[in-house]
């Protein structure tokens, strides 16, 4: 199964993402399939190739969460935004508790 996911390029407590399609059994640091753009978090600087991307996600590749939602945020593709974030079963039910006990 292919997919879109970001490759970590930056040094330490810098970090710089490169957009590639990959196999999802294969390591993003080794060999790609294409490059398919840059992203900078800290400044928020973006160069992704649109008609790339699409063409892909014809293709049948599905975009991790995060490329997901940084190309919602761009316009590439239409959609709602993915939750990132994973929270443990345990600590959703204390949550639940205390939302609760506070209505």
């Amino acid at each position: 199964m292919l997919v879109l996911k970001f490759a970590k390029i930056g040094k330490k407590n810098m970090p710089y993402f490169r957009l590639i399609a990959v196999d999802s059994h294969k390591d993003p640091w080794g060999t790609y399939l294409e490059n398919l753009g840059n992203y900078n978090p800290r400044s928020k600087e973006s160069t992704l190739n649109a008609e790339k991307i699409k063409f892909w996600i014809s293709k049948g590749a599905k975009p991790s969460a995060s490329v997901h939602n940084l190309l919602v945020t761009k316009g590439i593709i239409t959609a709602k935004k993915v939750s990132v974030t994973n929270i443990s079963k345990r600590h959703k039910v204390r949550l639940d508790e205390k939302a609760k006990k506070a209505a």
